[in-house]
């Protein structure tokens, strides 16, 4: 549970109270009560909490040392950068970053988001029963919010089981975008990590320098086959395991649909594989709707060029009883995410800095008056 404690240095700041909680100091604003801790992860920790000025549930997430390696202070800035701009029932919602008390020299981050119950991992660990329609209900959620994020211009590029938060009432939100990038995008990013492996698209195992949209419907094949067999398809223990593992599915290629791989290594090293006919879905997941078999095959397709559609997957006669085109708008506009990758310390600060600005009104004015 939260406990309260004193703060650190003696000096209670003005609007903010203390708490600890797994041994960790939460220095937050006094509207916030936090409740307990519900989570852990690589980049920091995260309570439930209650604004006791609007009664609504909400998720903090401490980033401690938000600037000691500089890759995840960008990704930080990014997902503040993206979170603001978006509004989709199946994303989720940002609701505020707390205004730190140094400008030049804080250290943590605090965000908040609306609270949900579990993520799709925990729920496909569990015992729970997932029947066709919580399928279907789930990849409808995931596609139509990834609609929005692709018409946004935005790959989200980390899609997985654990990235999908899920309410009691089987809502899903897509979050986590650290890794996003603008689909137009060029230059160095082209190249870095991306999606945890066992969900990652082959053209990004075989280092294809220009990729698009599908890389994340790979990714939704992938957390789809993952749910009618309650285990991951492709559990790859290095990268040329999971193309390995892909082969044996999918089956050999023709040489017409490894044309897309532009690294001459990378081809000879698809052709070296052992011959395999690959398994048809229909035997991996034999209870499977034929209908979700045949959405599957048209995901988890090894060439790029011919994967469905986000957009073709949502028309898909599978998806046909929950998907309404017109209840589906797409994002206003393409939002630019482009962030110089050199940037320092204190220019990263300070951009954090000024996205926080636009959660808090009154210390913007504060900071124009200062200004003047």
């Amino acid at each position: 549970m939260a406990t309260p404690v004193d703060p650190p240095n003696g000096v209670r700041s003005q609007g903010k109270h203390y708490y600890s909680m797994w041994q960790t100091l939460f220095e937050i604003d006094t509207k916030y009560v936090p409740i307990k801790p519900i989570g852990r992860g690589a980049y920091g920790i995260v309570c439930s909490s209650v604004n006791r000025e609007t009664n609504d549930k909400v998720a903090i997430k401490k980033i401690h040392n938000a600037f000691e390696n500089r890759v995840d202070a960008l990704r930080t800035l990014r997902e503040l950068k993206l979170l603001r701009h978006l509004r989709h029932v199946n994303v989720i919602a940002l609701k505020d970053v707390m205004m730190p008390i140094q400008r030049k020299s804080f250290k943590d981050v605090y965000l908040v988001y609306e609270l949900m119950d579990t993520d799709l991992h925990q729920i496909i660990k569990s015992s729970q029963a997932l029947s066709n329609d919580h399928c279907q209900y789930f990849l409808f959620q995931l596609l139509r919010g990834l609609k929005y994020l692709h018409s946004a211009n935005i790959l989200h590029r980390d899609l997985k089981p654990g990235n999908l938060l899920i309410n009691a009432n089987c809502d899903l939100k897509i979050c986590d975008f650290g890794l996003a990038r603008t689909s137009n995008a060029k230059g160095q990013f082209m190249t870095e990590y991306v999606v945890t492996r066992w969900y990652r698209a082959p053209e990004l195992l075989l280092c294809c320098d220009n990729y698009g949209t599908s890389i994340d419907v790979w990714s939704v094949g992938c957390i789809f086959a993952e749910l009618l067999g309650r285990k991951p398809i492709f559990p790859g223990t290095e990268c040329l395991n999971q193309l390995k593992l892909i082969i044996n599915i999918l089956g050999s290629q023709r040489q017409e649909d490894l044309e897309f791989i532009d690294n001459a290594k990378a081809r000879k090293y698809i052709k070296s594989l052992p011959f395999s006919l690959g398994t048809p879905f229909s035997h991996l997941y034999p209870n499977a709707h034929p209908l979700a078999i045949d959405l599957l095959q048209k995901m988890l397709v090894f060439d790029p060029s011919k994967r469905i559609s986000v957009t073709e997957a949502l028309q898909h006669p599978y998806m046909s009883p929950l998907y309404d085109p017109s209840c589906n708008p797409p994002a206003q506009v393409p939002i630019d995410l482009d962030i110089d990758e050199d940037l320092g310390e204190a220019m990263i600060r300070e951009m954090m800095w000024k996205e926080m600005l636009h959660y808090h009104p009154e210390a913007a004015a504060d900071n124009d008056e200062m200004c003047s």
